[in-house]
Parts: structure tokens; C-alpha cells; sequence
């Protein structure tokens, strides 16, 4: 990937109810969810699974730096103790999704994340901007190879590519 820096790219109550489970003392509890889609869009009966390369770098590399703790310092939120516990976040779960370039269906987990509470928790949101956008890109451009293919001929319509 290209060292954006995703790790404030998520929706904010993953952040606040990564600290209740902190203060709670429940961080280090276990979490399991599935990525998984409920229609498909467009009704075009497919979708195909991409992301993964994406998903595989950002947990690799997810970490927040002194500006990244700066900024939720500034929120007056969070406590200390888990701004203290952001500073050397690390993932440490497990994660199973099905291979690249799968044609999915809805309902169906994609990606299955096991790990302690807070770590799940603060991936949810990037897993999803990323399968949805990249599983998006690859959907659609297998629909118009697709519909290409049916119809023409070196881009010449003929009847035996209709």
C-alpha cells in the first residue's frame, strides 16, 4: 500500500467504545465478527471478493503515532490510561478470509477476525471501506469484461459473440 495513514480513518464510536471496554477492564477479553454483505448491489448477482491485499497490509501495519494520540487527547474524551495503550497498539488476533477474486454471494462470511475486544473493535470500519471499495473496483470490472465479451468481436458486433 501506499502509507496513507488510515488508523483515524474509522467511525469515532469505535474509538469511544474501545475505551468503555478499556476502563471496564474488558480489553483483553475475546471478540469474533464476520465481514459479510446482506444484498447485492444493482441486482447483478454476483460480487467479487477483493481487498485482501489491502486488509493485510493496513493490520500489519496499524499503529497510532504522537499526532494520532494527540488529536483524540484534544477530543477531552479518553482516558489517559487508554491513550497510554494506543501508543503501543499492536494487533494480535487472528483473521480468515476466503481468497482474492472470489465470487461471493450475500450472507456469507468474507473475513472473520478473532481478537482481543479493543483490537477488534478498531478494525471494523477500515476492514469494511476497504472489502467494499476494492470488492466494488473488481465487481464492475467483471461485469463490463463480461458484458464485452458477449458483445462484440474485436470490437465489432457479430452474431457469434451475442
Amino acid at each position: 500500500m501506499d502509507n496513507r495513514k488510515l488508523e483515524l480513518v474509522t467511525d469515532f464510536y469505535e474509538f469511544t467504545m474501545s475505551n468503555g471496554f478499556f476502563i471496564k477492564d474488558m480489553s483483553k477479553k475475546t471478540a469474533y465478527f464476520d465481514v459479510f454483505f446482506r444484498e447485492i448491489p444493482d441486482n447483478g448477482g454476483y460480487v467479487i471478493f477483493a481487498g485482501l491485499e489491502q486488509i493485510i497490509d493496513y493490520v500489519k501495519n496499524l499503529h497510532f503515532d504522537d499526532e494520532d494520540i494527540k488529536y483524540l487527547k484534544s477530543k477531552n474524551i479518553f482516558s489517559d490510561d487508554f491513550l497510554e495503550y494506543l501508543k503501543t497498539f499492536k494487533f494480535t488476533g487472528d483473521i480468515w478470509a476466503i481468497p482474492e477474486g472470489t465470487v461471493v454471494f450475500p450472507n456469507e462470511p468474507l473475513v472473520t477476525v478473532k481478537a482481543p475486544l479493543i483490537e477488534a473493535q478498531l478494525l471494523e470500519t477500515t476492514l469494511l471501506l476497504l472489502i467494499n471499495h476494492q470488492s466494488l473496483i473488481a465487481t464492475k470490472s467483471s461485469r463490463i469484461v463480461n458484458a464485452a465479451k458477449r458483445s462484440s468481436c474485436y470490437g465489432i458486433w457479430c452474431k457469434t459473440c451475442s
